[in-house]
């Protein structure tokens, strides 16, 4: 087990001084694990009502981030996916409850009903007006388990939301409970896992899973689902627990919710965004209006990898509470939803070459090597991928073949003149080589198609052509001879080129001399420390490999050896 915790037992205090350390309107509860508003008035008549909640950590930013003006007056944290004790709940409620009482929200745990449950009745014991509202979301054990005895999963974040805006608007207990309460019993929840969670004190996974499987209906503590199945698309995923959430809690046409995506702690946004991207269309593709949705990770289970999503129904009083301002920390905003997707037509402002309706002579033999080039980027691109793969980010093979791709799609206008096909191979290697590669390809073909358009095109035109290349892409990069980049191959090319053919060689002779002055260079960066690019991250560990750009200048060098004929 690899956590960034100094020891198990301190996870839980330790982790509420960094939250309250970055949250003005918090405070701890002294002696406690309780994190309560700092704004709490003194006098228990000035108080509204007081809303709490909370449950085991390892479900941040719940409950604490949530502590704040419109949400929630007090959130208990127990140890990691266990219930806090009834004296930490009954602590709570004493800190933050006056005369108007207090409004417990629970999730649909045992341990949280008990501990809970004992603390309101001893609240009541003391005087204190208690109210409980338990949250059962999740629907997926819609076929075997009554509503009522479902789990509490995320949406429990939205009945904090609507309880605390409806005490912050002077509502009273009976009031906030009323609307907790069927704002729960509004609410649809389920969530599928890609891997399991690591408790700290246990140092090992909950359950495991197969490569090729998920976790379908899984709980927040690491608790294995309802059933597994095999790894399907996002898109797929997104339909299966939409669908069930929709058929439990009957929401069709002409229904209004408010969308949750809920990442249970190991997803990036990338792919939540990709399920959010399915969910509304699938609630669009039934008539349902999404009001408001909302996208992060706002209940998780620890670095558990995986989502959940949950659906609202809301009417205009409901949506009003959604929207009502609140100062909890992890509180996402409005959850504007774009009802049109907006999509700004692109320009290009470099005009295209026309070309000329009889290509110059040595076109043809142009053109053959180019596309030379594109089949050589094509056989090495395994090569290139398990060089980039060693020392980099492993997409160069891939890249340089979407580059072969775009040689090969070139209009018979292209290849008009030196200058003109130059530039548009630059701009087709623009568009598709990504990463670093295509930049320094795009410029060094553009400088050098900027040269030929006013030179003669002979062998020391070519060759002062290929030099303002090679500056080019020291001057976009600073990579520099040494640095274990492209330019170790390029740089000697280059000056053995322009020396060989100011001594009389042919260009096809010059082509081949400055060839293996570009695979020595090549062959010299196997010992170089990298100092640029994310070699550069390896250090010392990179020796040993070429880099695998310049080997790639060594592969497209040699297949344009025919270009002087």
């Amino acid at each position: 087990m690899k956590k960034l915790v100094n020891a198990p037992r301190a996870v839980v205090p330790e982790m509420l001084e960094g939250f309250v350390a970055l949250a003005p309107g918090q405070a701890l509860l002294e002696g406690e694990t309780v994190v309560v508003r700092a704004d709490v008035p003194a006098a228990l008549g000035a108080r509204k009502v007081a809303v709490l909640s909370g449950g085991g950590s390892g479900h941040e930013p719940a409950h604490a981030g949530y502590v704040g003006t419109g949400m929630l007056h007090a959130a208990v944290a127990g140890d990691v996916f266990t219930s806090p004790s009834a004296d930490a709940v009954l602590a709570a409620i004493r800190a933050v409850a006056g005369t108007a009482g207090a409004l417990l929200i629970v999730k649909n745990y045992t341990g949280d009903r008990l501990n809970f449950g004992l603390a309101a009745e001893l609240a009541r014991a003391e005087g204190i007006t208690t109210e409980v509202v338990v949250v059962a979301d999740d629907v997926a054990l819609l076929a075997t388990v009554e509503p009522a005895r479902r789990r509490g999963i995320a949406g429990v974040v939205l009945v904090h939301k609507v309880a605390g805006a409806a005490a912050a608007a002077g509502a009273s207990l009976a009031e906030v409970a009323r609307e907790a309460a069927e704002a729960a019993a509004a609410l649809g929840s389920m969530g599928v896992a890609l891997g399991p969670c690591t408790v700290p004190a246990a140092g090992r996974p909950g359950f495991t899973l197969g490569d090729g499987e998920v976790e379908l209906g899984l709980g927040i503590h690491g608790e294995q689902g309802v059933s597994r199945v095999a790894m399907q698309p996002a898109d797929a995923l997104v339909d299966t627990l939409l669908s069930a959430i929709v058929e439990d809690r009957k929401v069709g046409r002409g229904d209004r919710v408010a969308l949750m995506v809920n990442g249970l702690g190991g997803t990036p946004p990338m792919e939540l965004a990709i399920v959010t991207r399915r969910a509304l269309a699938f609630l669009a593709e039934r008539g349902v209006t999404v009001e408001r949705a909302w996208q992060g990770t706002f209940l998780s289970a620890l670095e558990m990898p995986g989502c959940s999503l949950t659906l609202l129904k809301v009417d205009d009083a409901r949506l009003a509470r959604l929207d009502a301002p609140t100062e909890a920390p992890a509180w996402p905003g409005r959850g504007q939803v774009v009802t049109r997707r907006q999509v700004v037509p692109a320009r290009s402002a470099l005009p295209t070459v026309q070309g000329h309706p009889k290509p110059q002579p040595e076109m043809a033999q142009v053109r053959a090597a180019a596309l030379a080039v594109a089949d050589a980027w094509d056989a090495a691109e395994a090569r290139l991928t398990e060089l980039d793969s060693r020392a980099g980010d492993g997409d160069l093979g891939l890249s340089l073949a979407r580059g072969a791709a775009a040689i090969r799609a070139l209009p018979e206008r292209a290849w008009a003149t030196p200058s003109g096909a130059l530039t548009e191979l630059g701009q087709a290697l623009r568009r598709n080589i990504g990463g670093s590669s295509g930049p320094f390809y795009a410029t060094a073909l553009l400088r050098a198609a900027r040269y030929l358009a006013s030179k003669p095109v002979d062998a020391a035109g070519w060759a002062k052509a290929f030099e303002m290349g090679v500056e080019a892409v020291s001057e976009l990069g600073g990579a520099r001879p040494g640095d274990r980049t492209m330019v170790d191959a390029l740089h000697p090319a280059a000056a053995t080129l322009v020396r060989a053919v100011k001594e009389g060689r042919t260009l096809g002779e010059a082509w081949a001399e400055a060839t293996r002055a570009a695979e020595q260079g090549a062959e010299a960066t196997t010992g170089m420390s990298p100092r640029l690019g994310r070699a550069s991250y390896l250090g010392e560990r990179a020796k040993g490999i070429p880099d695998a750009g310049a080997v790639a200048v060594v592969i497209w060098m040699k297949a344009l050896g025919g270009i002087g004929g």
